[in-house]
């Protein structure tokens, strides 16, 4: 049966709140220290959201994958609000591919996983199949949830290859988030989205799907229409809206969360849970299989 003949009855949001390429500088509500993204996370979970996706600053506010302060930042999310813990592996596209390996030492409870390098930007976002294959490892090790990352289409054609090989990972759920609108990636446009869904390998069990920019909107609502759930944030996009006047930076992630949320309960597929977020994810089993 065709993965758009039976949507999901809710829509797992997950909130990307800081990414790490816009600078504080630049986006001055930009959330940054432990407490700013740990009381960012409360708001966005009380808009919605299930799952954050966490990107760690320093003190300074740039990019870091410093151990202690991945751990602090963390633990002030968990302290916070009850949401669903996901570590980016990815850092900044200068960090190293062992210091990416060695965040997982934090115990979140998801991490991203991208499935090949892709140009990023002026950049190259580096993916190689020996990284995805440890870091797969590695987390299935640790009871660890991966999300798969796919910036390109062809990158599923990775995952169907890492599955045959590797098997299943932790928990025994399979959830790809496709990103799309990134330069360098595959554009975020309905059509593009649709071809993705149609490639994905049967042991997909849930996707989301991410629009960079321009493309937020067109990508919430194809994949609303298509069956798939929504991440949104402040990494992703940082115009509200454009108009006459010029454009409408974002106020805070918590806006762009209960945006998404009331766009799919007017779909009928309102805002899942954290506990049918776990569900639909396999935390729970993930961390049975190394209790």
């Amino acid at each position: 049966m065709s993965r758009f003949l039976r949507p999901p009855a809710g829509t797992m949001i997950t909130v990307a709140p800081t990414g790490a390429e816009s600078r504080r500088a630049d986006v001055p509500n930009l959330p940054t220290t432990p407490e700013e993204i740990a009381a960012e996370a409360a708001a966005c979970e009380r808009a919605g959201a299930a799952m954050v996706h966490v990107h760690v600053r320093d003190a300074e506010h740039a990019p870091t994958l410093d151990l202690p302060r991945v751990r602090e930042t963390l633990a002030a999310v968990r302290e916070a609000c009850g949401l669903v813990v996901q570590l980016s592996t990815g850092g900044s596209v200068h960090d190293p591919l062992d210091a990416r390996l060695a965040v997982l030492d934090a115990e979140p409870d998801s991490c991203s996983l991208t499935l090949g390098t892709v140009n990023f930007g002026d950049d190259v976002f580096m993916n190689p199949w020996g990284f995805v294959v440890d870091l797969f490892r590695a987390a299935r090790e640790r009871g660890i949830v991966p999300e798969f990352e796919v910036f390109d289409l062809g990158q599923l054609a990775t995952l169907r290859r890492l599955l045959d090989r590797e098997g299943l990972p932790a928990g025994g759920k399979v959830h790809v988030d496709l990103v799309m609108g990134v330069p360098g990636g595959m554009p975020g446009t309905a059509d593009t989205l649709v071809a993705c869904v149609a490639a994905l390998p049967p042991e997909v069990t849930s996707w989301s799907a991410t629009g960079i920019g321009r493309s937020h909107l067109t990508v919430l609502a194809a994949a609303l229409a298509a069956g798939g759930h929504l991440r949104v944030g402040m990494e992703d996009v940082l115009v509200w809206s454009r108009g006459p006047e010029g454009a409408v930076p974002v106020g805070s992630n918590a806006d762009l969360v209960a945006r998404a949320a009331g766009v799919a309960t007017q779909l009928q597929r309102p805002p899942l849970p954290v506990a049918a977020a776990r569900e639909l994810l396999g935390l729970d089993a993930a961390r049975a299989s190394v209790a």
